[in-house]
């Protein structure tokens, strides 16, 4: 089965989704929501394959969710507002849906990616290492041990608690292989949210080390943070 999210703060706009999936077959609807926070905190601890989601909510708007996400399922976008087409695609966005959608262009979008996830095996997200190649040789990291990550040219610094690794890799591709408590803080840098000792609007404190916050992400990074706490 397909597992399938929508996040839409318009009641009607996400019963009309609710009925599209509730005709295909293999499409088993896991959560409805009007609250992007609830979406965030269920993705963290549940699987979900397809996320239709809306742009313009309170909160949290659909574009400061898909900025934020790491690991994040394939995205169908359900707006009234086009503006936002270009740099969707920026974050690997499948579709983009204008409302009020009609069940063809619905189908449309769904056969761009639902027999590549039935086709492919499901992530493993009980992982608890990140594996890479350094000097040639692999290596496995465990996630409680980064610190956090830092791009470099065409290359990232993978800070530890028992020292760096310079890899050959782009924060984008490696954001694939984290487990979700891992967050995207600045254009150069992932932190890793649960070894956070300290925040201010500018930087988390990560053992000692200033890791900068820019405007674009500050919000679901504390947001983020605060679900963690109460946790």
């Amino acid at each position: 089965m397909i597992k399938i999210g929508i996040v839409d703060d318009e009641i009607l706009a996400r019963k009309v989704i609710e009925e599209y999936c509730a005709k295909i077959d293999n499409f088993e609807l896991v959560l409805s929501t009007g609250n992007p926070l609830e979406f965030i905190n269920f993705t963290q601890q549940n699987e979900v394959d397809i996320i239709f989601l809306d742009i313009e909510m309170p909160e949290l708007n659909g574009m400061e969710i898909l900025r934020s996400m790491v690991n994040p399922p394939k995205v169908i976008l359900t707006t009234a507002y086009s503006e936002y087409a270009l740099e969707s695609y920026n974050y690997g966005v499948v579709d983009y849906l204008l409302k009020p959608v009609k069940f063809e262009r619905f189908l449309k979008a769904i056969n761009k990616i639902s027999v590549s996830l039935i086709a492919q095996p499901k992530k493993n997200r009980g992982s608890e290492e990140l594996q890479i190649k350094h000097d040639g040789m692999p290596v496995n990291i465990s996630f409680k041990s980064i610190l956090y990550i830092q791009s470099f040219g065409n290359y990232l610094k993978i800070y530890t608690d028992s020292r760096m690794y310079l890899i050959s890799e782009t924060l984008i591709n490696i954001t694939t292989l984290l487990s979700e408590n891992f967050q995207r803080t600045h254009k150069s840098y992932i932190s890793n949210l649960d070894r956070v000792t300290k925040a201010t609007r500018a930087y988390l404190l990560i053992e000692n080390n200033e890791v900068p916050v820019s405007a674009m992400y500050k919000v679901i990074v504390f947001k983020k943070l605060e679900a963690l706490a109460k946790l």
